[in-house]
């Protein structure tokens, strides 16, 4: 097995800000969060990065800020990968097994799992991940791990995780120019399973959804595998933008209001509550009931809970979802979100908030952290698989296959 880095960094560009988090393998086993550098990121879109120079500045503002935590040097890191481009797909991989005692070996899973990337693929589009979901020897299916089996035929069902290679390539280069390696790259929602599902959810069946500043991530997991990825359009500058529009204050106060007071559902204010607002161009302030906030953030809110169910059943996984819902991301921290994702689907919904570490545990146990600290956790057990491959690879599909096989594409 490769040697174990002790430290492992996570990089975290959204569209809102950058997170750098740094954790410390313990000999048990265990995470420590030592380090964490915060910037506000000014470069990206929806995600997508339109300012190279601007993106950078803010990597290196909170590179340096997790160093100086953390007491070390930073040179390698684990880099979060999304937007609106990112897709996902469902795809079958199909081999014959031509060993003499028909014993189905690592490089005939490797084998399948290559015969599931699909052919053809766009010019400016690239693999991030290929998860296998679950194989199939001869007439038997629903297997985990088919290693030592025998057989005559090995199929596997993975989930394909595609980008635009323009703006992969465009983050990476942002990363390298602040002077950092890249250990991998990690779709987003994976990162925030890791920090935030449990294997139980991921088992029955569990719709996360991870609300960032520009877009929200949907992910669904059913018996423990990764079964549809998507994007929706809508994030919490949406929300941000209409309370600018609604109280008719600056951008910038009404992030701040939305951070504050930002609540959806009139069940959680106080009687005759009110809010100080700034008008634009003028420093005079005048007070508003919270109710206006209400008014304002509540449809926004039941408009995204619309449109991500609307792709969960486009998609076919309503039935599936028994753990129901776990909302994460900065937008995870609207009061009464969940009351919201309850009445839409009638079905439980948390928080998302990181779990697994130690360390500076009260610093980071908030959902805004939870790709950080999940890039930090992927890479740890891509460390313990003791298998590192930078544009093709095999890596963890389920913690029960921990230390046997790893079968992820980075």
């Amino acid at each position: 097995m490769a040697k174990q880095d002790k430290y492992i960094v996570g990089v975290d560009v959204g569209t809102s800000k950058i997170c750098v988090v740094v954790g410390e393998q313990k000999p048990d086993g265990g995470l420590d969060v030592i380090g964490i550098g915060m910037s506000d990121s000014f470069g990206l879109k929806k995600g997508v990065v339109v300012s190279l120079e601007k993106t950078v500045e803010g990597i290196r503002k909170a590179t340096d800020d997790a160093e100086l935590m953390a007491g070390i040097e930073i040179s390698k890191v684990f880099v979060g990968v999304a937007g609106n481009h990112i897709k996902g797909f469902n795809s079958r991989g199909v081999i014959g097994i031509s060993q003499k005692q028909n014993e189905i070996n690592r490089d005939d899973i490797k084998r399948v799992i290559e015969a599931a990337r699909p052919a053809g693929m766009p010019a400016d589009s690239e693999i991030i991940h290929v998860l296998p979901q679950e194989f199939r020897v001869d007439d038997h299916d629903g297997i985990v791990d088919p290693t030592g089996m025998t057989g005559r035929r090995l199929e596997v069902n993975a989930h394909i995780v595609t980008g635009s290679s323009t703006a992969i390539q465009n983050m990476l280069v942002c990363v390298n120019r602040a002077g950092l390696a890249v250990s991998g790259k990690v779709l987003v929602q994976k990162a925030n399973a890791e920090a935030v599902l449990t294997d139980d959810e991921q088992g029955m069946g569990v719709a996360l959804i991870d609300i960032g500043a520009g877009t929200t991530n949907l992910s669904i997991f059913e018996r423990g595998s990764l079964w549809h990825t998507a994007v929706i359009p809508v994030g919490g500058y949406n929300f941000t933008n209409d309370i600018a529009i609604g109280l008719r204050t600056p951008i910038p106060e009404a992030e701040k209001i939305k951070k504050k007071y930002g609540c959806v559902l009139s069940n959680y204010l106080e009687p005759d509550a009110v809010l100080e607002v700034s008008g634009v161009g003028s420093d005079k302030v005048r007070m508003v009931p919270q109710q206006l906030l209400v008014n304002i953030l509540q449809p926004r809110a039941e408009e995204l809970m619309e449109l991500v169910h609307q792709e969960i059943g486009r998609a076919g996984y309503e039935g599936v979802i028994n753990a129901g819902l776990v909302i994460t991301g900065g937008g995870a921290l609207l009061t009464g979100i969940t009351e919201i994702a309850q009445l839409e689907f009638d079905l439980p919904a948390r928080i998302g908030k990181p779990m697994g570490i130690g360390g500076l545990v009260d610093v980071v146990s908030s959902p805004a952290y939870a790709t950080a600290i999940g890039l930090i956790k992927f890479g740890q057990l891509d460390q313990e698989s003791g298998i590192r491959q930078r544009d093709t690879g095999v890596r963890r599909f389920v913690d029960k296959l921990k230390g046997i096989f790893f079968t992820d594409y980075i």
